[in-house]
Formats: C-alpha cells, sequence, structure tokens
C-alpha cells in the first residue's frame, strides 16, 4: 500500500466524555482535520443525554441560572480563544464593578476581605492593619513575614504549611483556608501548593517576602482596573450574556456534522490491541476499534474503562496507568440556587460573595451573590445566589437528603445574612466525586501518569485531573491531547 493511499485512510477516533473537555478535543480534532485535510472519522460518547457535563445554564422564571461553574479566568487564554474562533466574542461580558469584592465570615459576622488581599498574601499593608479579622498578635505575626528567609528545597508542601510558614495559623484558620477552599473544595492540609498555586513559590523565590513580591505586582498592576478589589481577582473573569450553555450549544452545533455524536451511550471498557488499534465497548454491548481513544472522564472512571478492558494479554503499562489514576482522589460537592426578593435580606450584600472559614463551624462553605457579578440573572430588585455545600471538609452533608440540605442552607442563610421569607425558588444540585483533590505529591503522580500514557500509543488522557481545574484548563488539557493525535 502506498504512502498517499495510507495518508487518506481516514484515523478512527474516539472521544470519551462530553463535557468541556471532550468537547473542546473533538473540536480541535476537527480544526486540525480540515487544516491538514487528514481524512478523521470521529465518535464522541456520553452518557448522558445532553452535552456538557457539571455545566448546565437554566431558565427559572426570570432567572438565568448556572448550576455548574458560572464563570471563567481570562489570564489563562485557552477559553477566550476558543469563544473567538467559534464567534463567541460579543457574548463575552465581565463582571460588574459596582460590587467587586469578597466577604469572609468571622464570629458570625460578614467582614469585608482586605483591600489588595489576593488569595495567599497581602499587596496593601494598611487594609490589613484595620480589619477586625485578625488579632493584634496576628497582624504582627503577618508583618513578621516582611523579614523571612525564603525557603530552599523544591520539595512539595502542602498549602496549609507554606502559609503557617510565612504568614501564621490565624491568617490560614480566619482568612486563607476558606479563599482557597472556595476554588479547591479541598482540605489545605492536603493541598498541594505546587499544583495549585505554584505562583507564590515562584514569587517568594524571587522577592523573598510575599508581601513585598505582592506589592511590586500591584504596582505593575495599579493601572488595570481588572486587579481592582480583594479576594479572588473577579476583574480578570468572565462569562458568556446568555450563559456556558451557548459555549456547549456551539460546539456542539460545529462539531454535528462531522463527528458521530453518541448521546446517553455511555462506555464500559476500552482494549488496546496487539495491532495497535483499541476496542470501545459501549454500556449498550455494542463494540467499534478505533486507532485512538481520548479519555475525558473523572480519573476513577477512566481507570475502571481501562481495567475492565484489560486482559492477559494486555501490557503492564495499562496496569500502572490504572492504578496511578485511581490514587487522584476526588470530593462531592451540592450547590443550592436559590432566587430570593432583596427586600427579605438584611445583608446589603455589597460584594460578589461570602467565604466561610472551617473554623466558623458552619454548614456552609461559601455563598456566591450571583447577579452581584454578572447583569442579567435576576429580575429587577431580586438576587440569584449559589451556596456551597460538602466538599472535602465537610462530606458527610453529602449524605442528607434534598429536603435536609435545602433546610440547613435556609438556616445558615437566615443566621448568616439574615434571609428571611419564602425564596422564590431553590434547588439542590449535587455533583459526587467531581472536584478532584491536587494533593501532596500531585505533580510528580501526573508526570508519571504521564510516562506510562505515552507508552500506550492507543491512548490519550485529558480533564480536570492533572493539571487545572478549571474552564480554561479543561480546554487546554482537551486540546492538546488532540493535538497528540494529530501530530504528523
Amino acid at each position: 500500500m502506498s504512502d498517499d493511499s495510507v495518508s487518506r485512510t481516514p484515523l478512527r477516533v474516539a472521544v470519551i466524555g462530553g463535557g468541556i473537555t471532550g468537547l473542546a478535543a473533538a473540536h480541535r480534532l476537527i480544526e486540525l482535520a480540515r487544516k491538514t485535510d487528514r481524512p478523521l472519522h470521529l465518535a464522541l460518547y456520553e452518557a448522558a443525554d445532553r452535552l456538557g457535563g457539571v455545566a448546565e445554564t437554566l431558565r427559572i422564571g426570570e432567572y438565568l441560572v448556572e448550576s455548574g461553574p458560572d464563570m471563567f479566568i481570562t489570564n489563562q487564554p485557552a477559553a477566550i480563544q476558543l469563544c473567538e474562533r467559534l464567534g463567541l466574542s460579543d457574548q463575552l461580558i465581565p463582571t460588574d464593578t459596582t460590587h467587586r469584592g469578597s466577604l469572609v465570615l468571622r464570629k458570625g459576622r460578614p467582614v469585608r476581605v482586605p483591600d489588595g488581599f489576593m488569595l495567599l498574601s497581602p499587596a496593601k499593608i494598611w487594609p490589613v492593619l484595620t480589619s477586625p479579622i485578625f488579632s493584634p498578635l496576628g497582624k504582627l505575626r503577618m508583618g513578621m513575614e516582611l523579614l523571612l528567609p525564603r525557603r530552599h528545597g523544591d520539595d512539595d508542601e502542602s498549602l496549609a504549611s507554606f502559609v503557617r510558614r510565612r504568614f501564621g495559623t490565624e491568617a490560614l484558620d480566619r482568612l486563607i483556608q476558606p479563599l482557597v477552599g472556595g476554588i479547591y473544595t479541598a482540605d489545605p492540609e492536603k493541598l498541594s501548593l505546587k499544583a495549585t498555586m505554584s505562583r507564590f513559590i515562584d514569587m517568594e523565590a524571587q522577592h523573598r517576602s510575599l508581601i513585598l513580591g505582592s506589592r511590586r505586582q500591584a504596582a505593575t498592576d495599579s493601572k488595570e482596573p481588572e486587579f481592582e478589589g480583594s479576594g479572588a481577582r473577579y476583574g480578570l473573569f468572565t462569562t458568556l450574556r446568555d450563559g456556558l450553555s451557548v459555549l456547549f450549544e456551539r460546539l456542539q452545533s460545529v462539531i454535528a456534522s462531522e463527528c458521530d455524536l453518541r448521546l446517553g451511550t455511555g462506555v464500559s471498557s476500552v482494549g488496546v490491541n496487539d495491532d495497535g488499534t483499541a476496542t470501545v465497548v459501549a454500556s449498550d454491548g455494542t463494540s467499534d476499534i478505533f486507532d485512538r481513544v481520548l479519555l475525558a472522564n473523572r480519573a476513577p472512571r477512566a481507570a475502571d474503562i481501562l481495567n475492565a478492558g484489560t486482559s492477559m494479554a494486555s501490557s503492564t503499562e495499562i496496569a500502572q496507568l490504572v492504578n496511578l489514576l485511581r490514587q487522584i482522589n476526588y470530593a462531592s460537592t451540592a450547590i443550592v440556587v436559590s432566587g430570593h426578593r432583596l427586600d427579605d435580606i438584611e445583608h446589603p450584600l455589597d460584594a460578589f460573595g461570602l467565604v466561610i472559614p472551617e473554623i466558623e463551624r458552619r454548614r456552609l462553605l461559601a455563598v456566591s451573590f450571583t447577579s452581584r457579578k454578572f447583569p442579567g440573572r435576576a429580575p429587577e430588585g431580586h438576587i440569584l445566589l449559589r451556596t456551597f455545600v460538602g466538599g472535602a471538609m465537610q462530606p458527610e452533608l453529602l449524605d442528607r437528603t434534598d429536603d435536609e440540605i435545602l433546610a440547613i442552607v435556609r438556616e445558615e442563610l437566615g443566621s448568616i445574612l439574615g434571609v428571611r421569607g419564602e425564596p422564590d425558588f431553590a434547588r439542590v444540585c449535587r455533583y459526587p466525586n467531581a472536584m478532584p483533590q491536587y494533593h501532596i505529591g500531585h505533580c510528580e503522580r501526573v508526570a508519571e501518569i504521564d510516562s506510562v500514557a505515552a507508552r500506550i500509543p492507543q491512548l490519550e488522557l485529558a480533564g480536570n485531573a492533572f493539571t487545572g481545574v478549571g474552564i480554561p484548563d479543561c480546554i487546554k488539557s482537551g486540546e492538546a491531547a488532540a493535538e497528540r493525535i494529530l501530530r504528523p
């Protein structure tokens, strides 16, 4: 057979999982196949009857509700670039500047996060000195960070260890733990700093003091309005005017004509064959042969699929890969979305949200004041709240029924924010084992996974289990896997 006839033989590729990672991968495969004039036979398997995974936009009365993620960061370009290629740039909207900033619960009362405090380190001294969050001794201990030497060595360190070493226990317990917990729903004693916030490691290495480094960074960024506020860098976030489902719908419309979309069809197993192909067995019992299979599932699910396809003839690499994937732990979370009349809430809700330290012994992780962040999410005189429950610190709450979770949220919102009366609506959205936990050693574990997977040419792995949990991270991961598949 001539080289030309081989090059015209369609490459058979299966993408397993129709969340944002799988959709981005399928779209990129089609883009590259068009660009290189490479024949492609593409199939996308999704067990649910819709695409998008945990992300879904709902219309509930006059409310625009995101039941999963509701925004993405812009300083990681993958999501912005994808929106541009899909013709969605005019749909992107920034966060509202009116209420930019965060609250943290202190002794049962919401308190403003000090201006310029960006997750782990303050860029401004005076707001910390005047904040009621910290005691005089706590403020003194934080100030000592200016004098501490930099750490030597590159072994992994937990976020809790890093913060205690630089700023002390009070800073960790009262502010940094809930700020970071709002992103990763994780236990800071186990969370790998290298895998999640390596820029602070770099800052310590370069500037010695994080306060000095943050102040120098803030001076550089001071002319940019997106850096105003406290807590998360809210000015760097964006969303789509009509909800994130617009992105998934546009992706589906683009790939539908060139992809065999198998909605409502899960995958039971993937087995690698001696001839360099892979066999995909679907949940309905049908099977197909592919040249490449891209697994865009949760790590434990990918491990189960690969393990189910293992035979005595399979290579030892599959067994190694299954074992490594099962070492990535996950946390479960529930989000209660609810709509309220502003007249029924005592607190002015003059921020984007509230984070709740574990030391407060409450039954909530955080509350997002969603319609304060983006317009068009709630009718005039009303507000949309997203209340987070569970996570790695309170997994037992996910064992409660929906009615019990709604009762817990109602009681806590009443106590903390003075929410009274009947909500316009309230709904529990559960996400069991949805958030990967980047525990200490995660970077090394991912490097080992990459090394083993590279020796199995039929397989590619992608998703939020490896190098980032945000939407841009997932898009980047899926597109990179697609590029490896079609690499010349």
